[in-house]
């Protein structure tokens, strides 16, 4: 899943109004965050095998340290603690925590079964979305637009800054999953590693987005 993930970084700033919306969004996208630094340390690995499923070139075959359950919920709970000692915001931590763990719950409904429940599972999980793409895309297109939504009326611009910001952000995301959903497969696993290390630059643009917008009141 890709903007699916975002949808939840968007609709968690109702949840969790007191906490950024660059931490809300970085939460959901942590695991993904991880899956770069990991690929460059040769703890994971992944190939590109196009055909592997209607939606997506990659035989994500190794991403245990990342993506399996019991890591998902351990990061899910380093995140949500560090955060704690860092604001003592506990439902802002209790959010984070939850939207961490959200990546696992959204990715064993799309990807085809391999998702490992632990580092070493013999067993890989997985509901398999992804083998049909438009259901794949009216999924994700929903939840992010609703998504958005939440956000957009949990809040408002408090300077031109804050318009531009928040909607050239989603602007960009429909395009990048236009490519993703449509363009051909990634020319190399080293053109990944890049590309999915250009994913942190997504919490420090939807930081910069919340320092230009405030809460609307109730």
């Amino acid at each position: 899943m890709f903007i699916g993930h975002f949808a939840v970084g968007f609709a968690a700033k109702r949840a969790a109004p007191r906490a950024s919306l660059g931490v809300l969004m970085a939460a959901p996208l942590f695991l993904d965050l991880l899956w770069p630094i990991f690929l460059l340390a040769g703890i994971e690995s992944v190939r590109i095998d196009p055909g592997n499923t209607a939606f997506t070139p990659l035989d994500l075959h190794d991403f245990p340290w990342s993506h399996s359950l019991v890591t998902s919920v351990a990061w899910s709970l380093v995140f949500g603690g560090a955060f704690w000692a860092a604001t003592r915001y506990a439902r802002g931590a209790i959010v984070l925590a939850v939207g961490v763990f959200s990546h696992f719950v959204l990715d064993f409904v799309t990807h085809r079964p391999d998702m490992p429940l632990y580092p070493g599972s013999p067993m890989s999980v997985g509901l398999g979305l992804w083998n049909s793409r438009p259901a794949t895309m009216a999924v994700e297109i929903t939840m992010f637009v609703i998504g958005v939504a939440i956000y957009a009326r949990a809040t408002r611009a408090a300077n031109w800054r804050g318009t531009f910001a928040l909607w050239a952000l989603v602007v960009l995301l429909a395009v990048f999953y236009a490519m993703t959903s449509f363009g051909p497969p990634p020319p190399s696993v080293d053109a990944i590693k890049i590309l999915g290390l250009t994913g942190w630059l997504f919490p420090v643009w939807a930081w910069w987005i919340d320092r230009n917008r405030e809460l609307r009141r109730a």
